[in-house]
């Protein structure tokens, strides 16, 4: 699975270089053109139109879309497929594009380089990597994790994190942030963090209920260094400084879209993360996207009512952290194990599915039914959109995943709030990059 897990990821960066300065953010474009292989039909959010949480969360995306300055957090969450954010980012820049109010601050992040894996294209960490060593939850390391279910650790003297916002991003307003939250074993004292432009300096703080240091800046900014340096009193024997991810904030209202994901990752694995919902509590998400599942099914010994019982817990959480959260339960996407048999475990995740948004009043996306069902995977294979794995996708293929997602919440969006039918999916058609 690991080696598997590796040749797909490294396909998959390769398939993305190629694609990435032909990108247009042109609702369908794409997804015309391969009109047999997608059920449209089934491309809705099932059950949102009697959800209390959907109603409450398209009226908020309204308003700001009618220019009311408001503040709207989307959380989306999974394996592989989130970590590369390629899809995400996609849905990301159509909604922060939409007005001129529409682009938060960039939120969250997590410098996957450090960590040794790959890293989205749309914001860039760089420090000296073979200095640190990575550590995901859905491995069988242990280590302490926080939201992003990856950690980095450093157990060198000094080194210099340079981090920059705007990196091969496709909003029409750069990012910037005038504080910067550093996520960080900040239990042990052995390591300080320093600003090298101290001057731009105002203040800062720490949080050791959530495990984060605070600097406030006296300007905004797309581009900071940050000092790691072992203290000269620290013990010989001192613990290393280890980094659970970075936060880039501003005041600024419109839409902020959190990605997370570790390849590889289950809900198992992120139960793991001892900071995980002391993290998420700072943010309180209007819409949480739980994509996880692909790596639960991957398995012969899949077992129905324990991935029920994960499915359930996790929701509780999000529920803990915001009671009035929309949570859009996405299928699994069909796939092949081991290259070789259709996974028939999908199906049962996906009754499963039903029956929690049932349950919650939340909504569901069933991409497995969309892309068409058991055994669809190879169809989409010979059409170039997924790797010969048949779990992951190309960078055409997530592509039209995102036109699909973003077609069925404005469709949705549409119906909630009464607006004329088509209306929002035709403006959303002439967004380009």
């Amino acid at each position: 699975m690991k080696m598997f897990m590796k040749k797909s990821l490294v396909f998959l960066l390769l398939v993305c270089s190629g694609f990435l300065h032909a990108q247009h953010y042109v609702l369908d474009s794409i997804t015309q053109a391969n009109s047999g292989l997608i059920n449209q039909e089934a491309n809705t959010l099932m059950y949102a139109e009697d959800s209390p949480y959907f109603s409450n969360f398209f009226s908020k995306l309204d308003s700001l879309f009618a220019g009311k300055k408001k503040k709207l957090h989307i959380f989306h969450i999974g394996g592989s497929h989130i970590q590369a954010d390629i899809y995400s980012n996609k849905i990301r820049t159509y909604l922060q594009n939409m007005n001129d109010i529409s682009t938060s601050q960039r939120g969250f992040i997590f410098p996957y380089h450090l960590a040794h894996t790959n890293n989205p294209l749309n914001y860039r960490v760089e420090a000296d990597k073979e200095k640190w060593k990575g550590y995901r939850c859905s491995l069988n390391d242990s280590v302490t994790w926080g939201l992003a279910g990856v950690s980095a650790t450093f157990n060198e003297n000094i080194d210099t994190i340079f981090i920059k916002s705007n990196y091969k991003n496709y909003t029409k307003e750069d990012y910037c942030f005038n504080k910067l939250r550093v996520f960080y074993n900040n239990w042990s004292d052995d390591y300080e963090l320093k600003i090298l432009d101290s001057g731009l300096v105002l203040s800062d703080s720490v949080n050791t209920k959530a495990a984060f240091r605070q600097f406030n800046f006296s300007s905004s900014l797309d581009s900071i260094a940050l000092e790691v340096r072992l203290k000269k009193d620290a013990p010989k024997t001192h613990e290393p400084f280890l980094l659970m991810g970075l936060e880039l904030m501003n005041d600024d209202p419109g839409i902020e879209y959190t990605s997370i994901g570790a390849n590889g990752a289950r809900f198992d694995s992120y139960t793991r993360c001892a900071y995980f919902e002391e993290q998420l509590a700072l943010y309180k998400p209007d819409l949480f996207i739980i994509s996880i599942g692909t790596n639960d099914a991957y398995t012969t010994h899949f077992k129905a009512e324990k991935f029920r019982e994960n499915y359930e817990n996790f929701m509780k959480m999000i529920q803990r952290v915001n009671p009035e959260c929309a949570i859009l339960l996405t299928v699994p996407n069909d796939s092949y194990y081991r290259r070789r048999f259709p996974n028939k475990n999908t199906s049962i995740q996906e009754e499963i599915i039903q029956e929690l948004a049932h349950k919650y009043q939340m909504a569901v996306w069933d991409f497995y039914q969309v892309m068409g069902g058991l055994g669809s995977s190879q169809k989409w294979y010979k059409k170039d959109l997924m790797p010969s794995d048949r779990v992951h996708f190309t960078y055409l293929g997530y592509s039209i995943k995102a036109d699909l997602l973003l077609s069925a919440m404005v469709r949705q969006w549409e119906q909630s709030t009464n607006r004329p039918e088509e209306s929002l999916l035709t403006y959303f058609k002439t967004l380009d990059e």
